[in-house]
Protein backbone atom coordinates (compact mmCIF):
# COMPACT_ATOMS: atom_id res chain seq x y z
CA UNK A 1 0.00 0.00 0.00
CA UNK A 2 2.76 2.27 0.90
CA UNK A 3 4.31 1.64 -2.57
CA UNK A 4 1.02 2.28 -4.15
CA UNK A 5 0.33 5.73 -2.33
CA UNK A 6 4.29 6.78 -3.28
CA UNK A 7 4.34 6.18 -7.19
CA UNK A 8 0.67 8.11 -6.82
CA UNK A 9 2.52 10.87 -4.96
CA UNK A 10 4.55 10.79 -8.21
CA UNK A 11 2.03 12.23 -10.27
CA UNK A 12 1.48 16.42 -11.16
CA UNK A 13 -2.17 16.38 -11.19
CA UNK A 14 -1.30 20.32 -12.31
CA UNK A 15 0.13 18.50 -15.56
CA UNK A 16 -2.85 17.96 -18.06
CA UNK A 17 -1.01 14.94 -19.48
CA UNK A 18 -0.38 13.40 -16.55
CA UNK A 19 -3.82 14.05 -15.27
CA UNK A 20 -5.47 12.64 -18.44
CA UNK A 21 -2.70 9.27 -18.07
CA UNK A 22 -4.15 8.64 -14.17
CA UNK A 23 -7.90 9.00 -15.50
CA UNK A 24 -7.62 6.61 -18.45
CA UNK A 25 -5.81 4.09 -16.18
CA UNK A 26 -9.00 4.50 -13.27
CA UNK A 27 -10.79 4.05 -15.80
CA UNK A 28 -9.31 1.08 -16.69
CA UNK A 29 -9.30 -0.10 -13.00
CA UNK A 30 -12.90 0.59 -13.22
CA UNK A 31 -13.33 -1.76 -15.93
CA UNK A 32 -11.38 -4.44 -14.32
CA UNK A 33 -13.96 -4.15 -11.10
CA UNK A 34 -17.51 -4.18 -12.58
CA UNK A 35 -18.92 -7.74 -12.43
CA UNK A 36 -22.58 -8.44 -12.62
CA UNK A 37 -24.33 -7.51 -9.64
CA UNK A 38 -27.53 -8.70 -8.65
CA UNK A 39 -29.46 -5.74 -9.85
CA UNK A 40 -28.27 -6.38 -13.24
CA UNK A 41 -25.49 -3.61 -13.41
CA UNK A 42 -22.57 -3.75 -16.07
CA UNK A 43 -20.44 -1.73 -17.26
CA UNK A 44 -20.92 -0.07 -20.40
CA UNK A 45 -18.00 -0.42 -23.15
CA UNK A 46 -16.33 2.48 -23.76
CA UNK A 47 -16.76 1.95 -27.58
CA UNK A 48 -20.77 2.19 -27.19
CA UNK A 49 -20.61 4.91 -24.37
CA UNK A 50 -18.21 6.90 -27.08
CA UNK A 51 -20.43 5.88 -29.94
CA UNK A 52 -24.17 7.49 -28.07
CA UNK A 53 -22.60 10.80 -27.00
CA UNK A 54 -20.63 11.03 -30.52
CA UNK A 55 -24.28 10.80 -31.95
CA UNK A 56 -26.31 12.46 -29.54
CA UNK A 57 -23.92 15.73 -29.61
CA UNK A 58 -24.54 17.52 -26.71
CA UNK A 59 -24.40 21.03 -27.09
CA UNK A 60 -21.95 23.26 -24.39
CA UNK A 61 -25.08 24.78 -22.11
CA UNK A 62 -27.36 21.39 -22.66
CA UNK A 63 -28.14 19.84 -19.53
CA UNK A 64 -26.87 16.30 -19.71
CA UNK A 65 -28.44 13.51 -17.08
CA UNK A 66 -27.83 9.82 -16.68
CA UNK A 67 -30.32 8.74 -13.65
CA UNK A 68 -28.49 5.41 -13.03
CA UNK A 69 -24.67 6.21 -13.65
CA UNK A 70 -23.05 4.20 -12.04
CA UNK A 71 -19.62 4.22 -12.59
CA UNK A 72 -19.75 7.69 -14.31
CA UNK A 73 -19.18 6.31 -17.73
CA UNK A 74 -21.34 7.87 -20.43
CA UNK A 75 -21.16 11.53 -18.52
CA UNK A 76 -16.61 11.12 -18.63
CA UNK A 77 -17.30 10.16 -22.42
CA UNK A 78 -20.24 13.65 -22.49
CA UNK A 79 -17.49 15.76 -20.76
CA UNK A 80 -14.90 14.56 -23.27
CA UNK A 81 -16.74 15.18 -25.93
CA UNK A 82 -18.00 18.84 -25.14
CA UNK A 83 -13.99 19.66 -24.17
CA UNK A 84 -12.98 18.21 -26.99
CA UNK A 85 -15.85 20.45 -29.26
CA UNK A 86 -17.04 23.76 -27.61
CA UNK A 87 -14.74 24.45 -24.73
CA UNK A 88 -12.64 27.59 -25.48
CA UNK A 89 -12.44 29.37 -22.33
CA UNK A 90 -12.80 29.35 -18.56
CA UNK A 91 -16.53 30.69 -18.85
CA UNK A 92 -16.69 27.98 -21.35
CA UNK A 93 -15.63 25.30 -18.49
CA UNK A 94 -18.06 26.47 -16.20
CA UNK A 95 -20.67 26.46 -18.32
CA UNK A 96 -19.98 22.64 -18.76
CA UNK A 97 -19.52 21.58 -15.28
CA UNK A 98 -22.91 23.31 -14.45
CA UNK A 99 -24.40 21.05 -17.51
CA UNK A 100 -23.42 17.58 -15.82
CA UNK A 101 -26.05 15.81 -13.75
CA UNK A 102 -26.01 11.92 -12.54
CA UNK A 103 -28.13 9.61 -9.98
CA UNK A 104 -26.48 6.72 -8.33
CA UNK A 105 -28.70 4.53 -5.82
CA UNK A 106 -25.41 2.12 -5.05
CA UNK A 107 -22.83 3.53 -2.43
CA UNK A 108 -19.70 2.25 -4.15
CA UNK A 109 -20.65 3.14 -7.93
CA UNK A 110 -21.07 6.29 -6.79
CA UNK A 111 -18.02 7.19 -4.92
CA UNK A 112 -16.30 5.62 -7.92
CA UNK A 113 -18.42 7.67 -9.94
CA UNK A 114 -17.72 10.88 -7.80
CA UNK A 115 -14.16 10.39 -7.96
CA UNK A 116 -13.95 9.70 -11.70
CA UNK A 117 -15.72 12.81 -11.85
CA UNK A 118 -12.47 14.62 -10.10
CA UNK A 119 -10.23 13.00 -12.06
CA UNK A 120 -11.97 14.81 -15.44
CA UNK A 121 -11.62 18.11 -13.75
CA UNK A 122 -15.26 19.08 -11.56
CA UNK A 123 -13.32 19.43 -8.56
CA UNK A 124 -16.47 19.58 -6.45
CA UNK A 125 -19.11 17.33 -8.34
CA UNK A 126 -21.92 17.90 -5.88
CA UNK A 127 -24.35 17.19 -8.64
CA UNK A 128 -23.45 13.57 -8.56
CA UNK A 129 -26.54 12.72 -6.35
CA UNK A 130 -26.39 9.37 -3.96
CA UNK A 131 -30.13 8.57 -4.61
CA UNK A 132 -32.70 6.32 -6.49
CA UNK A 133 -34.14 8.03 -9.28
CA UNK A 134 -36.76 5.95 -9.11
CA UNK A 135 -38.00 6.20 -5.70
CA UNK A 136 -37.06 9.40 -5.07
CA UNK A 137 -40.42 11.42 -5.80
CA UNK A 138 -43.61 10.45 -7.95
CA UNK A 139 -43.91 10.01 -11.23
CA UNK A 140 -46.30 13.01 -11.35
CA UNK A 141 -44.43 15.19 -9.01
CA UNK A 142 -41.77 15.59 -12.15
CA UNK A 143 -42.25 18.82 -13.37
CA UNK A 144 -40.61 21.33 -16.42
CA UNK A 145 -37.86 22.71 -13.38
CA UNK A 146 -36.58 18.90 -13.76
CA UNK A 147 -36.73 18.40 -16.95
CA UNK A 148 -33.20 18.52 -18.79
CA UNK A 149 -31.60 18.40 -22.43
CA UNK A 150 -29.85 15.15 -22.95
CA UNK A 151 -30.52 11.96 -21.14
CA UNK A 152 -28.03 9.13 -22.27
CA UNK A 153 -28.13 5.58 -19.53
CA UNK A 154 -27.49 2.53 -19.56
CA UNK A 155 -30.42 1.52 -16.73
CA UNK A 156 -29.81 -1.72 -14.74
CA UNK A 157 -31.79 -4.81 -16.50
CA UNK A 158 -33.13 -7.95 -15.59
CA UNK A 159 -32.93 -6.76 -12.09
CA UNK A 160 -36.31 -5.73 -9.63
CA UNK A 161 -37.05 -2.75 -7.65
CA UNK A 162 -38.15 -3.55 -3.58
CA UNK A 163 -41.92 -3.31 -2.98
CA UNK A 164 -43.57 -0.34 -3.26
CA UNK A 165 -41.11 1.55 -5.29
CA UNK A 166 -44.21 1.30 -8.38
CA UNK A 167 -46.30 2.89 -6.90
CA UNK A 168 -44.92 5.58 -7.32
CA UNK A 169 -45.76 5.69 -11.23
CA UNK A 170 -49.32 5.74 -13.19
CA UNK A 171 -51.48 2.59 -13.04
CA UNK A 172 -50.90 1.90 -16.74
CA UNK A 173 -46.94 1.68 -16.03
CA UNK A 174 -46.52 0.06 -12.97
CA UNK A 175 -43.93 -2.62 -12.72
CA UNK A 176 -41.19 -3.70 -10.55
CA UNK A 177 -38.93 -4.32 -13.71
CA UNK A 178 -35.68 -1.60 -13.22
CA UNK A 179 -35.37 -1.03 -17.22
CA UNK A 180 -39.21 -0.43 -17.51
CA UNK A 181 -39.33 1.94 -14.69
CA UNK A 182 -36.13 4.26 -15.98
CA UNK A 183 -37.35 4.04 -19.73
CA UNK A 184 -40.78 5.88 -18.26
CA UNK A 185 -39.11 8.21 -15.89
CA UNK A 186 -36.46 8.97 -19.25
CA UNK A 187 -39.53 9.85 -21.39
CA UNK A 188 -41.27 12.43 -18.42
CA UNK A 189 -37.76 13.87 -17.72
CA UNK A 190 -37.04 15.07 -21.18
CA UNK A 191 -37.40 18.64 -22.62
CA UNK A 192 -39.69 18.81 -25.17
CA UNK A 193 -36.78 18.57 -28.32
CA UNK A 194 -34.74 16.62 -26.02
CA UNK A 195 -32.55 14.02 -26.80
CA UNK A 196 -31.94 10.80 -25.58
CA UNK A 197 -29.90 7.17 -26.06
CA UNK A 198 -31.00 4.52 -23.98
CA UNK A 199 -28.90 0.83 -23.97
CA UNK A 200 -31.86 -1.56 -23.62
CA UNK A 201 -32.20 -5.62 -23.33
CA UNK A 202 -34.13 -7.30 -26.49
CA UNK A 203 -36.86 -8.23 -23.87
CA UNK A 204 -37.96 -4.69 -23.80
CA UNK A 205 -38.06 -4.95 -27.47
CA UNK A 206 -40.37 -8.27 -27.71
CA UNK A 207 -41.99 -7.80 -24.21
CA UNK A 208 -45.49 -7.49 -23.80
CA UNK A 209 -48.20 -6.31 -20.91
CA UNK A 210 -46.62 -2.87 -18.96
CA UNK A 211 -43.53 -3.07 -22.16
CA UNK A 212 -46.46 -2.51 -25.19
CA UNK A 213 -48.08 0.03 -23.35
CA UNK A 214 -44.48 2.09 -22.37
CA UNK A 215 -43.76 1.03 -26.07
CA UNK A 216 -47.00 3.45 -27.28
CA UNK A 217 -46.40 5.58 -24.89
CA UNK A 218 -42.38 6.18 -26.39
CA UNK A 219 -43.46 6.43 -29.95
CA UNK A 220 -46.71 8.22 -29.81
CA UNK A 221 -44.44 11.19 -27.18
CA UNK A 222 -41.21 10.70 -28.62
CA UNK A 223 -39.70 10.66 -32.19
CA UNK A 224 -38.09 7.19 -31.73
CA UNK A 225 -35.62 7.04 -35.02
CA UNK A 226 -33.30 4.87 -34.74
CA UNK A 227 -32.51 1.00 -33.11
CA UNK A 228 -29.08 -0.04 -32.88
CA UNK A 229 -29.40 -3.59 -32.95
CA UNK A 230 -26.37 -4.63 -31.17
CA UNK A 231 -24.25 -8.51 -31.34
CA UNK A 232 -23.77 -10.94 -28.76
CA UNK A 233 -20.97 -10.73 -26.70
CA UNK A 234 -21.06 -6.78 -26.52
CA UNK A 235 -21.31 -6.83 -22.47
CA UNK A 236 -18.94 -10.33 -22.11
CA UNK A 237 -17.94 -10.99 -19.50
CA UNK A 238 -21.04 -9.98 -17.23
CA UNK A 239 -23.63 -10.89 -19.36
CA UNK A 240 -24.23 -12.67 -23.08
CA UNK A 241 -28.05 -10.57 -23.28
CA UNK A 242 -28.59 -9.11 -26.79
CA UNK A 243 -29.11 -5.28 -26.32
CA UNK A 244 -29.86 -2.42 -28.43
CA UNK A 245 -29.55 1.21 -28.60
CA UNK A 246 -32.93 3.19 -28.44
CA UNK A 247 -32.03 7.01 -29.94
CA UNK A 248 -35.15 9.19 -29.49
CA UNK A 249 -36.15 13.15 -29.75
CA UNK A 250 -39.31 14.09 -27.75
CA UNK A 251 -41.71 15.84 -29.13
CA UNK A 252 -45.07 18.75 -28.41
CA UNK A 253 -48.30 17.48 -28.03
CA UNK A 254 -49.17 18.79 -31.01
CA UNK A 255 -46.91 16.78 -33.33
CA UNK A 256 -48.23 13.16 -32.03
CA UNK A 257 -48.18 10.49 -32.72
CA UNK A 258 -44.54 11.75 -33.21
CA UNK A 259 -43.00 8.52 -34.51
CA UNK A 260 -43.71 7.75 -37.99
CA UNK A 261 -41.32 5.29 -39.24
CA UNK A 262 -38.19 3.62 -37.13
CA UNK A 263 -35.11 3.02 -38.87
CA UNK A 264 -33.09 -0.34 -37.55
CA UNK A 265 -29.33 -0.89 -38.22
CA UNK A 266 -28.13 -4.31 -37.72
CA UNK A 267 -24.77 -3.72 -36.65
CA UNK A 268 -22.43 -6.70 -37.53
CA UNK A 269 -18.98 -8.62 -36.24
CA UNK A 270 -15.75 -7.10 -37.75
CA UNK A 271 -14.37 -8.83 -40.23
CA UNK A 272 -13.02 -12.41 -38.73
CA UNK A 273 -14.26 -11.71 -35.36
CA UNK A 274 -17.45 -14.44 -33.79
CA UNK A 275 -17.80 -12.83 -30.49
CA UNK A 276 -16.40 -10.19 -28.51
CA UNK A 277 -14.61 -10.78 -24.55
CA UNK A 278 -12.76 -9.14 -22.28
CA UNK A 279 -9.26 -9.18 -24.66
CA UNK A 280 -11.19 -8.56 -27.47
CA UNK A 281 -13.96 -5.70 -26.21
CA UNK A 282 -16.38 -4.00 -28.89
CA UNK A 283 -14.36 -0.57 -30.48
CA UNK A 284 -15.88 2.74 -31.19
CA UNK A 285 -13.61 2.29 -35.22
CA UNK A 286 -16.53 -0.61 -35.94
CA UNK A 287 -18.97 2.04 -35.64
CA UNK A 288 -17.83 4.13 -39.17
CA UNK A 289 -20.73 2.71 -40.92
CA UNK A 290 -23.05 3.49 -38.38
CA UNK A 291 -21.87 7.28 -38.48
CA UNK A 292 -21.56 7.37 -42.45
CA UNK A 293 -24.98 5.96 -42.74
CA UNK A 294 -26.39 8.56 -40.05
CA UNK A 295 -28.14 11.41 -41.90
CA UNK A 296 -29.48 14.75 -39.78
CA UNK A 297 -32.81 14.55 -37.99
CA UNK A 298 -33.57 18.34 -38.92
CA UNK A 299 -34.32 17.15 -42.71
CA UNK A 300 -36.06 13.91 -41.69
CA UNK A 301 -33.12 11.40 -41.83
CA UNK A 302 -33.77 11.66 -45.69
CA UNK A 303 -30.20 10.89 -46.47
CA UNK A 304 -30.38 7.16 -45.08
CA UNK A 305 -30.80 4.32 -47.43
CA UNK A 306 -31.49 1.01 -46.78
CA UNK A 307 -28.93 -1.57 -46.87
CA UNK A 308 -28.10 -5.47 -45.94
CA UNK A 309 -27.77 -4.23 -42.22
CA UNK A 310 -30.33 -1.16 -42.53
CA UNK A 311 -34.14 -1.09 -42.66
CA UNK A 312 -37.18 0.83 -41.77
CA UNK A 313 -40.60 -0.05 -40.42
CA UNK A 314 -43.75 2.30 -40.56
CA UNK A 315 -46.01 3.20 -36.91
CA UNK A 316 -48.60 1.56 -38.91
CA UNK A 317 -46.81 -2.06 -38.82
CA UNK A 318 -45.53 -1.65 -35.46
CA UNK A 319 -48.73 -1.04 -34.10
CA UNK A 320 -50.29 -4.33 -36.41
CA UNK A 321 -47.35 -6.05 -34.47
CA UNK A 322 -49.00 -4.84 -30.97
CA UNK A 323 -45.88 -2.54 -30.46
CA UNK A 324 -43.16 -5.69 -30.99
CA UNK A 325 -40.07 -4.09 -31.88
CA UNK A 326 -37.90 -6.88 -32.53
CA UNK A 327 -38.17 -7.05 -36.39
CA UNK A 328 -35.91 -9.24 -37.89
CA UNK A 329 -33.58 -7.62 -40.85
CA UNK A 330 -35.05 -8.47 -43.56
CA UNK A 331 -32.02 -8.79 -46.00
CA UNK A 332 -30.54 -11.59 -43.94
CA UNK A 333 -31.98 -15.31 -43.65
CA UNK A 334 -33.96 -16.96 -40.99
CA UNK A 335 -33.02 -15.89 -37.95
CA UNK A 336 -33.81 -16.65 -33.99
CA UNK A 337 -37.36 -15.37 -33.46
CA UNK A 338 -37.68 -13.90 -29.80
CA UNK A 339 -42.14 -13.62 -30.53
CA UNK A 340 -43.76 -15.11 -27.97
CA UNK A 341 -46.25 -16.28 -30.03
CA UNK A 342 -43.81 -18.24 -32.68
CA UNK A 343 -41.15 -19.38 -29.74
CA UNK A 344 -45.21 -21.41 -28.36
CA UNK A 345 -46.20 -22.69 -31.80
CA UNK A 346 -42.48 -23.95 -32.30
CA UNK A 347 -42.89 -26.05 -28.86
CA UNK A 348 -46.15 -27.14 -29.45
CA UNK A 349 -44.97 -28.38 -33.06
CA UNK A 350 -41.76 -30.41 -31.53
CA UNK A 351 -44.10 -31.99 -28.26
CA UNK A 352 -46.62 -33.48 -31.32
CA UNK A 353 -43.07 -34.87 -32.83
CA UNK A 354 -41.95 -35.77 -29.78
CA UNK A 355 -45.27 -37.72 -29.26
CA UNK A 356 -45.19 -39.37 -32.79
CA UNK A 357 -41.87 -40.77 -32.16
CA UNK A 358 -42.66 -42.07 -28.48
CA UNK A 359 -46.00 -43.77 -30.38
CA UNK A 360 -43.70 -45.02 -32.99
CA UNK A 361 -41.05 -46.74 -30.49
CA UNK A 362 -44.14 -48.27 -28.10
CA UNK A 363 -45.26 -49.51 -30.90
CA UNK A 364 -41.98 -51.29 -32.17
CA UNK A 365 -41.21 -52.19 -28.72
CA UNK A 366 -44.43 -53.83 -28.26
CA UNK A 367 -44.22 -55.73 -31.74
CA UNK A 368 -40.64 -57.24 -30.73
CA UNK A 369 -41.92 -58.15 -27.50
CA UNK A 370 -44.77 -59.84 -29.19
CA UNK A 371 -42.60 -61.70 -31.56
CA UNK A 372 -40.49 -62.68 -28.57
CA UNK A 373 -43.25 -64.67 -26.78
Amino acid sequence: MRQVINKICEINFNNTQDRHTFGSIYEQILKDLQSAGNAGEFYTPRAVTKFIVDRIDPQLAESVLDPACGTGGFLACTIDHKRDKYVKNAADEALLVASIQGVEKKALPHMLCTTNMILHGIDTPTQIEHDNMLSRRAYKDYGEADRVNVIITNPPFGGMEEDGVENQFPATLRTRETADLFMALVVKLLKVHGRAAVVLPDGFLFGEGMKTRLKQMLLEQCHLHTIIRLPNGVFNPYTSIKTNILFFTKKPEAEWPATKEVWFYDHPYPEGVTSYNKTRPMQFEEFATECAWWGDEADGFRARKETPQAWKVSLEDIAARHYNLDIKNPHVGEQISHDPAELLAQYQAQQQDIQTLRDQLKGILSAALTGAN
